[in-house]
């Protein structure tokens, strides 16, 4: 089996990456962890699972490379059982088979379900890793712990240091051993590349696309393509007991409709909630605007202050310039705030 830095110089010169110091100093660690996961567990009557290798959390700005590692490390376990996901999907999965395992009428459902997960995997890898919900908050050490006595390691990245998962969370004071666990069991790395290759491969690229028609659905594919590298999944959001579901995820991409986000009752914290979530939002077919569709222009500007707040890379397709959306009616003076801030998000360098 080829080496970790084999296998990275080999995209390099395939034209696939550039060198980066902080990604390579990383290397060291998949071989370890795939060595690891490669031996047989030996496991005993009447005895614990033995522990399992040290996982990996990996923080750091956006852009750095982390997903794609991740992907490089998930790729290349041969037959160790490893599945990556999103870290929302999961927590989306977990709920759901608490929900079963509740209608059994089992008291406890957090650790049959951990050890349904750990029957199928040696490896689990999280994209994105964040908690918003207290729900989420309130469940992940338990769950957590138990996949880590079922053998599981984890790999994780995010963008934020553990020490600030959750922050300012209600009850954080609950959450705080979770933290102690994941920085018990996985090493916390930062990959401290000084390189947004997200940001490079948008620099100089249209971003706003208008009139919203047949060109511009194209082009927005051909954005998406280039930087989701592939096919989407979809993303539920859990904010405040409901459901927000963004119909395309991955890598931290995510894609939908203005219809989608504006013309159904969200509001503020459904869009904090998002921008959380996602580091690049495409956003297709935006509508002009008028009292017509008043309640949807005004979710619409709170959506944009809530991207621009979080420094969301956004692209969209519109059936106008930013300053000629909003034109007549209640709120159109109000807009112009919103449609500087839509100049200033297609500017190059915008979002680092």
């Amino acid at each position: 089996m080829r080496s970790f830095d084999a296998i990275y110089r080999g995209l390099i010169e395939e034209g696939g990456l550039r060198p980066d110091p902080a990604q390579q100093a990383l290397l060291p660690e998949f071989e370890r962890l795939r060595e690891a996961l490669a031996e047989p567990v030996r496991k005993k009557l009447f005895r614990k699972t033995p522990e399992p290798p040290k996982g990996l959390y990996l923080w750091g700005g956006v852009g750095r490379g982390k997903s794609m590692l991740m992907d490089l490390l998930v790729e290349h376990l041969g037959d160790i059982p490893a599945r990556r996901v999103h870290f929302h999907a999961f927590m989306q999965e977990i709920h759901a088979k608490m929900h079963a395992v509740r209608k059994t009428g089992a008291e406890d459902a957090i650790a049959p379900v951990a050890a349904e997960v750990a029957a199928s995997v040696r490896l689990l890898a999280f994209d994105e890793m964040q908690i918003t919900d207290i729900t989420d908050a309130m469940i992940v050490g338990r769950l957590f712990q138990g996949l880590f006595e079922d053998g599981v390691s984890v790999v994780a990245t995010s963008n934020r240091v553990p020490q600030d998962l959750y922050k300012d969370g209600l009850n954080r004071d609950l959450f705080l051993p979770f933290i102690a666990l994941i920085e018990d069991r996985m090493k916390v790395i930062e990959l401290a590349s000084p390189t947004d290759y997200r940001q490079d491969r948008l620099g100089g690229q249209q971003v706003y696309f208008t009139p919203a028609n047949a060109q511009a659905r194209r082009e927005m594919n051909a954005v998406w393509e280039d930087l989701a590298g592939g096919p989407g999944a979809p993303l539920v959001l859990r904010v405040k007991g409901r459901d927000v579901e963004l119909p395309a995820f991955r890598n931290g991409v995510a894609r939908t409709s203005f219809h989608d986000l504006c013309g159904k009752p969200l509001g503020a914290g459904d869009y904090l909630a998002l921008a959380e979530a996602v580091k690049v939002l495409l956003l297709d077919d935006i509508p002009s605007l008028s009292r017509d569709n008043f309640n949807q222009a005004k979710r619409f500007v709170t959506l944009i202050d809530a991207l621009y707040e979080a420094r969301v890379r956004l692209i969209c397709s519109a059936a106008a310039k930013p300053e000629m959306l909003y034109l007549e009616g209640e709120g159109s003076f109000e807009f112009e705030r919103t449609a500087s801030r839509l100049r200033e998000m297609q500017s190059d360098g915008w979002g680092q």
